[in-house]
């Protein structure tokens, strides 16, 4: 068995990358052709080209972050080569399985001499905090929906349940809860290595990671603003129900298993959250958010690709 496996391995990453290229092309496609039919004035092209270059910044500044968990878990992968090794490796989560740009990370922390255990871990955390920062802006958002009143005056049941889920969000990051969150994961994802992750421990509140990916966020979160500016006109009192929508479908994408990428998640629950009255043209300003979305990463990882070169 081992010496089929030893075989097949240097063909294993050419199969991973033409499935990943396949299903990337078939996904482009599927969306062009909703795209096609709208109509974008020499603004909107402005909108969208900003839209584009925010999100390819927030990948790099999510690389970035990524960076200072691997610090924390005193991981040997430079700034420089985390962020390259990040962007290389996320166009990967399109895949089917949504697991092989985690396994690109680990393979490339341990090739540096780095610990398979602590690099599971930095992977795993990475969208736990994403998930959080998600939920918390989410949330924050949703209270200015309701009016600025909503946060600080009012004691309606849902102001109250908004309140409570920001402080579990808050506490949900504490490292004794993380601490045993990600090596129950550990142990689920990576057996193997296990062992070697249970010894490894968070000290400290990962507060300085947690606010990098809500940055991270809210760059996402204005590129998918600017893209429906770009179809129709938004007025300053829609901006939070948007960055509500897109916290939520974002969010459910990250979380819902089987769904690469967060592909059909993140749409339905975007349609399902905005008003066909107010934002008439939402099904093809999530579609072409999606197209943005896919480009941007490829960008990126073609960039770093031909700088490896």
């Amino acid at each position: 068995m081992k010496q089929i496996l030893a075989q097949i391995k240097p063909y294993l990453r050419w199969f991973i990358l033409g499935g990943v290229l396949f299903f990337l092309i078939k996904t482009v496609k599927d969306r062009f052709a909703e795209v096609a039919a709208v109509q974008v004035d020499a603004q909107g092209w402005q909108m969208l080209a900003i839209a584009l270059s925010l999100t390819i910044i927030a990948h790099v500044w999510s690389g970035l972050v990524w960076t200072w968990i691997l610090t924390i878990f005193k991981q040997p992968l430079g700034i420089f080569e985390g962020i390259r090794v990040y962007l290389l490796t996320n166009i990967a989560k399109y895949s089917p399985g949504n697991i092989w740009h985690f396994y690109g990370r680990i393979s490339a922390v341990a090739k540096k001499g780095g610990s398979r255990g602590a690099a599971t871990l930095s992977v795993l955390l990475e969208p736990l905090l994403m998930a959080a920062a998600a939920l918390l802006i989410g949330l924050l958002s949703s209270g200015f929906d309701n009016g600025l009143g909503g946060l600080t005056t009012s004691f309606n049941l849902r102001f109250w349940l908004q309140l409570l889920s920001l402080i579990a969000v808050l506490v949900g990051i504490h490292p004794r809860i993380l601490n045993a969150l990600l090596h129950r994961l550990s142990r689920s994802k990576n057996k193997p290595d296990a062992t070697a992750a249970a010894a490894i421990q968070l000290t400290k509140y990962p507060l300085v990671p947690f606010l990098g990916e809500m940055g991270f966020v809210i760059l996402r979160g204005i590129g998918f603003i600017l893209t429906f500016v770009a179809l129709q006109s938004v007025t300053w009192q829609q901006i939070p129900q948007l960055f509500t929508a897109f916290s939520f479908a974002w969010l459910l994408g990250l979380v819902v298993p089987g769904a690469p990428g967060g592909l059909g998640v993140f749409e339905v629950t975007a349609y399902s959250l905005l008003s066909d009255t107010q934002f008439p043209t939402e099904i093809a300003a999530v579609a072409l958010y999606r197209l943005i979305s896919i480009l941007a990463e490829a960008i990126a990882a073609l960039v770093c690709f031909r700088g490896q070169k």
